[in-house]
């Protein structure tokens, strides 16, 4: 059996978000922070979350202003599953989640491999009236 390529644990570098007309944004900041990792059992797992999140005013998470909560929820994104490879996608099926309707769908990614650099794209959304395409980066660490 051929090597897995996505195997391993992988250092967030970007994500952009893509419209029609070539314009670029950045849905989490030009400096945000993450991981995403693929092991050998078929299960994978990403946490992604934006620089400078609010500290809440106490060690319990659950003790958290309604404000800390919704300004920590906001920044972070979070899921864990099995995974299968298709010819040109990977296809995360999403067992948990830090949002809650992501649980039992696939999150189906285009990908390219460059050098130690992975490339998963997001196929078009709409996002504010705007059709988009996201694209993350991911580097091997």
């Amino acid at each position: 059996m051929a090597e897995n390529p996505f195997v391993g644990s992988w250092r967030f570098v970007s994500y952009t978000n893509e419209d029609e007309d070539g314009n670029i944004t950045h849905p989490f900041g030009e400096d945000a922070h993450g991981y995403i990792m693929y092991g050998t059992d078929g299960y994978m797992q990403v946490a992604l979350m934006t620089a400078g999140r609010p500290i809440f005013p106490t060690e319990r998470f659950r003790s958290g202003s309604t404000e800390d909560k919704a300004a920590s929820f906001d920044g972070y994104i979070s899921y864990a599953g099995p995974y299968t490879i298709g010819e040109d996608i990977i296809t995360h099926h999403v067992e948990v989640a830090w949002f809650p309707n992501m649980v039992g769908k696939d999150n189906v990614r285009a990908y390219k491999f460059d050098g130690d650099r992975l490339r998963l794209s997001v196929p078009p959304v709409e996002v504010d009236g705007v059709e988009v395409t996201g694209h993350l980066i991911w580097e091997k660490v």
